[in-house]
């Protein structure tokens, strides 16, 4: 079996062996033991429940929460020549049934689904004739209640083992507290607690905190010292757009990003990112779930994190191919202010939810009774308006009613517009016969596009119009008739956000906030906060330590490259940053004696006070020696 899974490691990624503990992770599913893997971000999870799939015949299902993140993973399999679907809010009835029916019958290798799907009748029919070889479980924390991302319909995956009991389940994180890894196995039905954890000890990542009332000052000298490209992380969306100006003020290449802007406005700036045309991107959380750029010397957080597991993740985005990276979290007083309110605004009072909710089935124009998985295109700045809520409030509303399961939030999807023919060529050929007015149009599109009998394709309104020498209105409205007629099912390109009932409506005053769904829930976000201030505000205890301590790991060691641990050293420099600057001055008095500031203006502003340290030390330990002229030379 070990030949079998690294000549899939080697046919579909050109590895030739794996990492540290995915061979152990999919030697276990592969014996069909249920399976949790916690490995840092980077660590290479999908491969972990992609491999055993493809060593065996039939289908793994991918549960996934994020539409971005499904979408990535399946174009990613696509260019390996590997058959993979993705459904999501996104996708029309006809789309997502024409995709379940290819998993029954057809020869798919992954199925990537949203976490509400697995309810529906429409998936619930198919499942029990899927070939099924494999359950896959990613961002698994969520199914936690104690997690900081909890999402309820991630408890319908439970209820689907029971109907395919003897397919394994992988569950994927890369963040998990002791208290969130026996939750998931639980959760889940492990039949037996299976746990493979590598240690998310970064050897090649420093984490750094300064007490800073001077931040931009202070970014520019850390974007001066560290070359290389970085991220830098704000709390909110007006922040990005102000830093990333002012760094290209200051003549360092940046794009901002964040939720607002469109998929189109992201896809450009993320793809500048990575080839490095910018070499910074300013950013709120919404950057990074699914980037894998591996040469991020430098993240940098301008504003305190909401919980260490979001910090983890975010700084864990530096230094993926295991060159020496920063991560810096910059903090002042007011931040800690700001912090506890921002904290106080996201948990509103339930019964402004409950107006908010109300207020939402209005604007969607769902009655009470209905609305169960109906998907709509939902842009929060008109909601607000049209019902005078305000923004800040009114989104908290949206995201606690998300975490009860109620309603469910997607950041804006491109999808480009797409068509399926729904009868055979014999029936369309007599509806041909029968609508001759429209028979030209109907045989313009299959001269156009080829297999819209067999699967949804993609198609560029844009190129109709053109050879009917017409507008791109008149086509979008022949095409919606045709719809209408039941001839083919037509799925518009959208680029606004989704909002999806996962419910039926229910009248307001009966939607219930037990303890456990808000109070209980707001004090574990303020004892999330805690731990963050604690991190930040301590100045004793290794950086590495508490943060390997707060996800269970007994006795890590000190990193001795910090700013705590540089502190206790007998130079006030880490070992790393003692040797680089020893590899600096080194060979430059070796070729030529200097005078002191010579030397010193081959340094950094950033960089002048701890070379000053270095320099004075090896001055002390008979290294570096003066000659007559005081000038300094290499002994």
């Amino acid at each position: 079996m070990k030949n079998k899974i690294v000549s899939v490691l080697q046919q579909y990624w050109g590895y030739k062996s794996f990492r540290p503990l995915q061979e152990d992770i999919i030697l276990s599913v592969l014996e069909g033991k249920d399976t949790l893997a916690l490995l840092p971000t980077g660590g290479g999870k999908s491969i972990t429940f992609q491999v055993p799939a493809l060593s065996r015949e039939g289908l793994c299902i991918v549960i996934s929460p994020l539409i971005a993140l499904m979408k990535d993973q399946v174009e990613n399999l696509k260019k390996r020549n590997i058959v993979a679907y993705a459904i999501h809010s996104g996708l029309n009835q006809y789309e997502i049934e024409s995709i379940l029916n290819n998993c029954v019958y057809g020869d798919v290798k992954f199925l990537y689904i949203s976490p509400e799907r697995l309810e529906t009748e429409m998936f619930l029919l198919r499942l029990p004739k899927m070939k099924l070889n494999l359950i896959a479980v990613d961002e698994a924390h969520c199914i936690s209640q104690w997690g900081f991302d909890f999402r309820p319909p991630y408890r319908n995956i439970a209820k689907i083992r029971s109907i395919v009991p003897n397919v394994p389940v992988i569950a994927v994180t890369a963040t998990a507290t002791p208290r969130v890894v026996d939750d998931i196995m639980e959760q889940l039905a492990f039949k037996a607690k299976n746990v493979f954890q590598q240690s998310f000890y970064r050897e090649n990542l420093l984490y750094n905190v300064a007490f800073e009332e001077n931040k931009t000052g202070r970014l520019l000298q850390l974007l001066d010292e560290y070359k290389g490209t970085g991220i830098v992380y704000v709390r909110n969306r007006r922040k990005t757009k102000e830093y990333a100006d002012f760094l290209i003020r200051n003549k360092i290449s940046s794009h901002y990003y964040h939720a607002g802007l469109t998929p189109v406005e992201r896809d450009k700036k993320q793809m500048d990112w990575l080839n490095g045309k910018v070499r910074v991107m300013v950013s709120t959380n919404a950057f990074g779930m699914g980037i894998d750029k591996p040469d991020v010397r430098l993240v940098v957080h301008m504003d305190v994190p909401d919980c260490i597991e979001a910090y983890f993740q975010e700084a864990g985005r530096g230094g993926r191919d295991g060159k020496q990276s920063v991560a810096w979290l910059l903090w002042s007083k007011a931040d800690i202010v700001e912090a506890q309110k921002m904290l106080e605004a996201s948990f509103p009072e339930p019964e402004f939810i409950a107006k908010t909710y109300n207020a939402l089935g209005n604007y969607l124009q769902i009655v009470v009774g209905a609305g169960k998985l109906s998907t709509y295109d939902f842009e929060i700045s008109d909601f607000c308006s049209r019902y005078s809520l305000p923004a800040m409030e009114a989104f908290s509303s949206l995201k606690l009613l998300e975490k009860d399961g109620y309603i469910s939030l997607s950041d804006a999807i491109y999808s480009p517009s797409r068509l399926k023919f729904l009868v055979d060529k014999a029936e369309l050929y007599r509806f041909q016969l029968e609508n001759p007015s429209l028979s030209a149009f109907v045989e313009l599109i299959l001269r156009s596009f080829s297999g819209l009998f067999t699967e949804f394709v993609r198609i560029d309104e844009f190129v109709l119009a053109r050879r009917m020498n017409a507008d791109k209105s008149i086509v979008i409205k022949g095409l919606k008739q045709l719809d209408k007629f039941g001839l083919l099912a037509y799925a518009q390109a959208s680029t606004s956000p989704k909002l999806t009932f996962l419910s039926d409506r229910i009248d307001h005053r009966e939607i219930i906030f037990s303890p456990e769904h808000y109070f209980n829930r707001k004090k574990e976000a303020l004892q999330r906060l805690e731990s963050v201030k604690a991190y930040f505000t301590s100045t004793s205890k290794c950086r590495s330590q508490i943060l390997l301590e707060y996800f269970g790991e007994t006795n890590p060691r000190r990193c001795g490259m910090c700013d705590v641990c540089e502190s206790r050293s007998d130079t006030g420099l880490s070992e790393y940053k003692f040797n680089e600057i020893l590899e600096k001055v080194k060979p430059l008095l070796k070729a030529n004696s200097m005078s002191p500031e010579e030397l010193m203006k081959t340094f950094s502003t950033m960089n002048s006070e701890k070379a000053l340290a270095a320099i004075r030390w090896m001055m002390d330990n008979g290294k570096i020696a003066q000659n007559n002229d005081g000038k300094l030379f290499w002994k």
